[in-house]
């Protein structure tokens, strides 16, 4: 997975001219046909962002009628899951884990004809077929800093090793100054845990995933527990406050944002709100990538994200048209950059020059990484083949909550291997 990746991102960013977006709709329809979409708001992704998304899309097809949906909370799959049970499976999503649905097919499954536009049109795969749009490419994590609370600690630049993190950490700590912000959850946590399996795990075995599916590897084994072990080491030397878990994603995001800490480990969308003049903070941030034992540079990384069609929607054809054509609009694309961060994974396409700053920046440091073959996969984000199990996912996010609290590293990884089998 790592050299189709880092292949197709070299193509990313030399691509230039994007065609699949602009065709209008010229078919007749005998009225309009309505479609539901499950969508989620976070501080960057507001309702006034769907909305104006939505439009650009029913305004080239004016015969599909969108019915917006929304998450009550960033676990935008389990809500999916509770939409099934009640008999309302939408009929489009975004951002849901196709894991699950698509085995019990409840996913449509998208031709190869239909993916041509995408730079990685098997990336997310389940068995060989892909339920959800490869749109969008996400570093997970970059540490972003807070350059004036690493010159109070004395830090004049961010660590490239990482036992120079843990020193970084215990400056910081020794001035009064949180050195990581975490919240609870799988967005908020899981790039944190992320982190440090990719340097331990991944970059040792970019095929570890696929390997636990075929029963070669273990949680137990030791550079998963080593990796575990760090998180928890973590938290044990307070570098890491476990009653952080208590925040939620928008206020994890703004904890950082209000100085809480020195160090947010989180997606590469995160820069959105450092460009953004309503959210900016008053302080500079800075970026990096987390960093090995030794300073070789690792960036974990992942395709996909994007819309997935229920097999069973009334107005199938409808949903395909809309999910396809929101997914390949030029204004949804530069709105995904500039709102969310994201680097859409669309031949042809190029962020918009007026860009922000930190997007810049995670944009240079993705592409360093790119020209070095650094890239690795990003453990709990993956989907599909790549990623874990059915229901496995949510253990995952469990059991690094259960490192940070305190419970011994071989009891939490034993438990991880537990659940697979269950999974499985």
């Amino acid at each position: 997975m790592k050299r189709i990746l880092t292949l197709g991102l070299v193509a990313l960013a030399a691509a230039a001219g994007l065609t699949a977006c602009s065709t209008k709709d010229t078919s007749q329809g005998s009225g309009p046909k309505e479609i539901t979409f499950l969508t989620f708001e976070t501080p960057n992704l507001t309702p006034q962002y769907w909305d104006a998304a939505i439009k650009r899309v029913t305004d080239k097809y004016p015969d599909i009628k969108v019915k917006k949906l929304v998450s009550p909370d960033q676990d935008r799959t389990t809500y999916a899951k509770q939409l099934l049970t009640s008999g309302q499976f939408p009929d489009v999503m975004i951002a849901v884990s196709p894991a699950g649905f698509a085995e019990a097919g409840n996913l449509y499954a998208w031709s190869q004809s239909e993916l041509t536009e995408f730079q990685f049109p098997d990336n997310g795969a389940i068995k060989g077929k892909v339920y959800q749009l490869p749109a969008n490419t996400q570093t997970i994590p970059i540490i972003y800093y807070n350059k004036s609370l690493f010159s109070q600690a004395g830090l004049s630049s961010p660590p490239k090793t990482y036992p120079e993190l843990l020193d970084a950490a215990a400056k910081l700590k020794a001035k009064g100054i949180t050195p990581f912000v975490v919240g609870g959850g799988h967005d908020a946590l899981g790039p944190t845990f992320a982190g440090i399996l990719a340097t331990d795990v991944y970059a040792k075995n970019p095929n570890w995933m696929h390997d636990r599916r075929a029963g070669k590897v273990k949680f137990t084994d030791p550079d998963f527990a080593k990796a575990a072990g760090k998180l928890s080491d973590l938290a044990s030397k307070g570098y890491i406050n476990k009653r952080d878990l208590s925040r939620d994603y928008a206020g994890t995001q703004q904890a950082f944002l209000d100085g809480k800490g020195a160090m947010y480990a989180m997606g590469n969308w995160f820069a959105a709100a450092l460009d953004s003049p309503q959210t900016k903070p008053k302080f500079e941030v800075g970026q990096f990538d987390w960093p090995s034992d030794d300073g070789s540079l690792v960036v974990p990384a992942f395709t996909g994200g994007g819309l997935l069609v229920s097999a069973t929607a009334k107005n199938l054809d409808a949903a395909k048209k809309f999910a396809l054509a929101f997914q390949l609009d030029k204004g949804n694309l530069d709105n995904s950059t500039t709102s969310d961060g994201l680097f859409p994974a669309v031949k042809g396409y190029t962020p918009p020059a007026t860009t922000g700053a930190a997007f810049k920046a995670g944009y240079e440091l993705f592409h360093q990484a790119v020209t070095a073959n650094a890239v690795v996969p990003a453990f709990g984000f993956e989907a599909g083949d790549d990623g874990m199990l059915p229901g496995v996912v949510e253990k995952w996010v469990s059991a690094a909550a259960d490192l940070i609290t305190g419970k011994p590293v071989a009891q939490v990884c034993k438990s991880l291997d537990t659940e697979w089998d269950k999974a499985s």
